[in-house]
């Protein structure tokens, strides 16, 4: 999952992407109003956390704009201001949820997820996946191997080793290519070999099994049900 945090106060800004990096999101960041505006619009996220007061445009306008141009992406608002009529505004202008700073970080990871498990419900999915003797849930981040739930045991997985897997559980039965994977598990300013993806998809097959994720030479990867 990949998500944009669009914050003027760059040390809260780089706290919460540090911390939501470590849940195993990708997570860009910028500072200023117009520059989210400009990267909600040309890639796409999962999630952004949106600050009201923002240099060049403010995170209502960002927001009531986004929504006009018929981007879904749920948005969680951020403001140092308090009162019903400053979070009524920010939700009428499209945005999914409101939090008033200060506010703890453990609230807003709860409702980043939240938000998308809300969304991924109304795309109709669930977010627990069965495949083989593995149940794998993408709401909890957890992997569970066993088929009865009252003899099961957890994989430990880092969190970017399951930002990958979870790539491959919400497109399973189709290819989807290293950039695809690069695109939604790390962030934007990753320069680095896009050969660390092999590095992850062989440290799952040695967790989960061989057989999970098959190569398509030239092409990507696939999850596939074992056999």
């Amino acid at each position: 999952m990949r998500l944009l945090i669009v914050e003027d106060e760059k040390r809260l800004a780089l706290s919460l992407a540090k911390g939501l990096t470590a849940e195993g999101y990708a997570v860009d960041v910028v500072h200023d109003g117009l520059e989210g505006l400009h990267r909600a619009t040309q890639t796409p996220y999962d999630l952004i956390v949106l600050d009201i007061m923002l240099p060049g445009m403010n995170g209502y306008r960002v927001c009531a704009t986004l929504r006009a141009a018929g981007h879904d992406v749920p948005i969680l608002m951020l403001t140092a201001k308090d009162g019903e009529y400053d979070e009524a505004e920010g939700l009428d202008t499209g945005a999914d949820d409101y939090l008033t700073k200060p506010f703890s970080y453990v609230v807003l990871v709860a409702r980043v997820r939240a938000l998308l498990r809300r969304r991924a419900q109304a795309k109709g999915s669930s977010p627990v996946h069965t495949i083989g003797d593995l149940r794998i849930d993408t709401g909890a981040r957890r992997v569970l191997r066993g088929a009865d739930p009252g003899d099961q045991d957890e994989i430990a997985l880092t969190a970017k080793e399951f930002a990958v897997l979870e790539q491959l559980v919400l497109r399973r039965g189709e290819v989807v290519s290293k950039a695809e994977i690069l695109e939604h598990v790390w962030d934007f300013a990753y320069d680095g070999d896009p050969n660390i993806v092999e590095v992850y998809v062989s440290a799952l097959r040695r967790k989960l099994g061989a057989g999970l994720i098959r190569t398509v030479r030239g092409a990507g990867y696939r999850l596939e049900a074992p056999r």
